[in-house]
């Protein structure tokens, strides 16, 4: 990914969804050259000039200060995703023998392990920046048989969502997925761009789907959040449950999810009718985790 055309690209597809109107801008009508705010525009609303502006959005970020940063992003209404992508655009380091970001981790501690199977009544699971899914509890393993299927491992919730005809059905709301995986892996690339498993992984989604490709082209960025998500599992029927994401403290490139349903809901009664289902499974010891070396 070539650093210039990135910061370029997402600048302009920033500036091209603000009207004059929504800037706080007047207009004159008349037809515009340009879909958006032209730079001169966002320059005023940044405070900086319009030949700076133009430096920047041609993929030159070097050098800007938070003041800049901070006043681009407030004329182009980049909320905080996006905002915090655009710093890390502009501190990437300069070349990639310079200090590299941190690879997205592919190795656990057998005490997360531990962790997530103490954890029985919600499914839970740990996945790293590239979504890859590194180790289980059983419910998890059980809520994610579809995606388990596939022979690939580890077992990627992006790869699944574009390249498997599966996910469709699995994925009631297959757009709104589709939409966020291909904004969170947007945001890692401008945090980890020399990330080789990640780059691969975009390329492998760009080169066999289109319709990643376009999302990608959009320059969306996204943060983890909680969020209800729905599922339509092949065995206990449909599910709506309730995401908790968090971080790792000892380990950042990793994030713990646990879903959970509404008590006395059909969603809580099919998530006891999963762990029923998974109990008659015959499953090895490992689920995940057993290959990913």
């Amino acid at each position: 990914m070539d650093d210039h055309a990135e910061i370029r690209e997402f600048l302009a597809s920033r500036r091209a969804r603000i009207t004059p109107e929504q800037a706080g801008l007047p207009d004159y009508g008349g037809h515009r050259r340009v879909k958006g705010l032209r730079r001169e525009e966002v320059a005023m609303l940044a405070g900086i000039s319009v030949d700076y502006y133009v430096r920047l959005e041609r993929g030159n970020l070097s050098g800007a200060s938070d003041n800049v940063l901070d006043g681009v992003a407030r004329a182009l209404h980049l909320d905080d995703a996006e905002r915090q992508h655009l710093y890390d655009l502009a501190r990437r380091a300069p070349t990639p023998a310079a200090a590299r970001p941190r690879s997205s981790s592919r190795r656990l501690r057998p005490a997360l392990q531990h962790m997530l199977d103490a954890i029985s009544d919600a499914p839970a699971f740990i996945h790293n920046d590239r979504h890859d899914l590194l180790a289980t509890n059983h419910l998890a393993r059980a809520l994610y048989a579809p995606l388990l299927a596939t022979p690939h491992r580890p077992a990627n919730l992006a790869r699944f969502i574009y390249l498997e005809p599966a996910a469709r059905a699995f994925l009631p709301a297959w757009d709104k997925a589709a939409d966020d995986v291909a904004a969170m892996l947007r945001g890692e690339a401008g945090r980890n761009p020399y990330d080789k498993g990640l780059t691969d992984l975009i390329g492998e989604l760009c080169t066999h789907s289109e319709i990643f490709r376009k999302r990608w082209a959009d320059h969306n960025v996204r943060q983890h959040r909680a969020s209800a998500k729905k599922f339509h599992h092949p065995a206990v029927g449909d599910l709506e449950l309730n995401g908790e994401t968090m971080s790792l403290a000892s380990d950042p490139a990793l994030t713990l999810v646990i879903y959970t349903a509404v008590p006395d809901t059909p969603s809580a009664d099919a998530l006891r009718l999963l762990s029923t289902w998974a109990a008659t499974q015959e499953q090895p010891k490992p689920g995940v985790h057993e290959r990913l070396t």
